[in-house]
């Protein structure tokens, strides 16, 4: 089941879900929408490359002007929400809006669904259909909440508790 917005509004009242800042504008019928933080970050790879999941790639960040960034059809950003969530009774799950999808712009590759106990700022996986204008601050997707059955065993692995785009670290674990 997924929690409608009058029972996220009471949940975040009761301290059980937390979206911070929130505005009660941005909270939907049965979703709430997140804000595009204002930095982005890109693997800094030189072409013809290859991105090797046992391996660290570098990185750069760089920030996005307030009239406005345009994304290249086809390369991969990572940026992140303005807002930190975290919630220990629902496992939340972020979609990109329909009104950007319509534009041909992907919030998220695959790593919409997130774990019960998850905390933090949700890092976005960007991929533009088409060269495609962004802003910062701009409600760019939304978050909502399944009601879980069971033994609840929050999260706590390597991209809890983030302040920052993460980039993937999947090398970690070949490394173990």
């Amino acid at each position: 089941m997924i929690l409608t917005g009058p029972e996220i509004y009471k949940r975040l009242e009761k301290g059980e879900i937390v979206i911070d800042p929130f505005n009660e504008d941005q909270l939907n019928p049965n979703s709430y929408n997140l804000r595009l933080h204002s930095e982005l970050m890109k693997y800094d790879l030189q072409r013809p490359f290859k991105l090797d999941p046992k391996v660290e790639h570098p990185t750069y960040k760089f920030s996005i002007p307030e009239e406005g960034q345009c994304l290249r059809k086809g390369e991969l950003y990572l940026g992140r929400t303005v807002e930190f969530t975290s919630t220990f009774d629902c496992a939340p799950s972020i979609e990109g809006r329909s009104s950007l999808a319509r534009l041909g712009l992907n919030v998220h590759i695959s790593a919409g669904f997130g774990d019960v106990g998850f905390c933090g700022h949700w890092t976005l996986e960007i991929v533009p259909t088409y060269d495609t204008i962004i802003y910062p601050n701009m409600e760019i997707c939304q978050i909502f909440y399944h009601e879980i059955i069971g033994e609840v065993v929050n999260y706590d692995g390597k991209y809890q508790n983030n302040t920052d785009v993460q980039p993937s670290y999947l090398f970690r674990e070949f490394s173990e």
